[in-house]
């Protein structure tokens, strides 16, 4: 699953890949902007963990699961 985090005054975006199901991730951050969370702790499919500010997102994107083909696409 692709995430891509909007903060506010970079022009840059934070885009990762997650295990996480879309599901949990928009719960994740609903909660944390709900409860007046100061971050949010990301931890990519590799490993990383990312902090976030609450306070600097724009916006959170959160991708379609991919599922990898197997065989030939014609």
């Amino acid at each position: 699953m692709d995430i891509r985090i909007g903060l506010t005054n970079t022009a840059r975006e934070l885009s990762f890949e997650s295990t996480q199901t879309a599901e949990q991730v928009k719960k994740t951050v609903a909660d944390a902007l709900t409860k007046g969370t100061v971050h949010i702790d990301f931890t990519d499919a590799k490993g990383a963990s990312y902090l976030v500010p609450t306070a600097n997102i724009a916006y959170v994107e959160v991708g379609a699961e991919t599922k990898n083909p197997v065989g030939f696409v014609s």
